[in-house]
């Protein structure tokens, strides 16, 4: 699952700051909780790690990492239970002043699954578990072609990758007339097609199996692009990821960067299908099944009470009037399992959606009235 604009700037902001505080002993304490952990026996263990810290021969950093243990403790117990990601605490003394305290703390409910269960007394925070969340799970394989040569690459995020460049043999056109130039243009036309499978091969070992692909984009002149497509033979999996081709002038490395320029509108459109599909699902359910959906803060919140919320919508419009309205009903839809998507409101359906529901709606497991 890709992080969206929200959930990627919030875990950014944080790892930013955590990675920016040092501490002046190993007075920094990270505890990394994952999903399905009895949350009680890690509040006892922590208990039982306040007793070794007693022992810390240093006054200050023995007053720190108890201090910072306490808070962690207190913080855990607002949760009655694991949240369904699981749970990053971090607290310590962040003063960079020798002698002088002062104990800051974080609670953070990831976006995706933490894989690694923690605890640690350091200088520094232990943020590489999120920092792993902030790599891009989805990509886009590119192409950029004509007959004389084609570079691949790769957009992972907002950053192009070149990876191969492969030029061809196929000599330009023949000028004279005559049967000499037929038989020119017909070894021409095989050795072009040659070429093309040679690229259809580069492409299919390179991403057949990549399993974070979305989808192709494939740039060139016309019509070599579209020869391509037709008669390169390329593998029915991939061809059925071609999401753009677009009127390209270059086939280089520039080419790339052209091509993923061109091709923004056909990745937003990639996300809005995704979006329409949800969108589809509400509207259908709120037809078809009008007691297994619900819409609007008053009956959207008494669902989340209830933990019947299956799927939250949310319009961003929503988010930016309501930030800490927003954080709140989130935090209780993670804390029952709900799927959580956000609505973009610069398209038809994201407003139909925001004129019905004022921003926010759901899907229920069950009936609630």
């Amino acid at each position: 699952m890709e992080l969206d604009e929200k959930q990627r700037q919030e875990l950014e902001d944080l790892v930013s700051l955590l990675g920016s505080i040092r501490g002046s002993h190993t007075e920094l304490v990270t505890v990394l909780i994952p999903p399905g952990t009895n949350i009680n026996l890690v509040t006892r263990q922590l208990e039982a790690e306040k007793s070794t810290a007693a022992n810390i021969k240093s006054k200050q950093t023995r007053t720190a990492v108890t201090t910072a243990l306490e808070t962690i403790i207190r913080k855990i117990k607002d949760f009655k239970q694991t949240p369904k990601n699981g749970l990053a605490l971090f607290a310590g003394n962040i003063s960079e002043k020798e002698g002088v305290q002062d104990i800051q703390s974080w609670a953070y409910e990831p976006p995706k699954e933490l894989n690694v269960r923690l605890y640690r007394c350091d200088k520094v925070f232990v943020i590489e578990p999120l920092k792993e969340m902030l790599e891009v799970t989805e990509v886009y394989g590119l192409l950029v072609i004509d007959r004389q040569e084609a570079t691949i690459g790769m957009l992972e995020g907002k950053h192009i990758k070149l990876i191969r460049k492969i030029e061809s043999s196929v000599p330009g056109k023949y000028k004279a007339g005559g049967q000499s130039a037929q038989r020119f243009e017909r070894i021409r036309e095989g050795m072009a097609k040659d070429f093309f499978r040679e690229v259809s091969e580069s492409m299919k070992k390179i991403f057949f199996e990549m399993p974070k692909l979305k989808g192709i984009l494939i740039g060139g002149p016309i019509p070599t692009k579209e020869e391509f497509v037709k008669e390169g033979d390329l593998a029915t999996k991939l061809k059925d990821k071609i999401i753009a081709l677009k009127d390209i002038g270059y086939t280089d490395e520039h080419g790339l960067e052209l091509l993923v320029e061109e091709s923004q509108k056909d990745i937003a459109e990639q996300e809005l299908i995704k979006e329409k599909e949800f969108l589809t699902r509400f509207f259908e359910t709120l037809g078809k099944n009008r007691t297994k959906a619900a819409y609007g803060v008053e009956k959207v919140t008494l669902a989340l009470e209830r933990g019947a919320v299956e799927l939250l919508l949310i319009a961003k419009d929503f988010i930016k009037l309501n930030p800490e309205k927003t954080r709140e009903i989130e935090e209780r839809a993670t804390s029952i399992g709900s799927e959580v998507v956000i609505i973009s409101t610069e398209n038809q359906d994201g407003q139909q959606f925001l004129n019905l529901t004022k921003g926010l709606g759901a899907i229920l497991r069950f009936q609630i009235e």
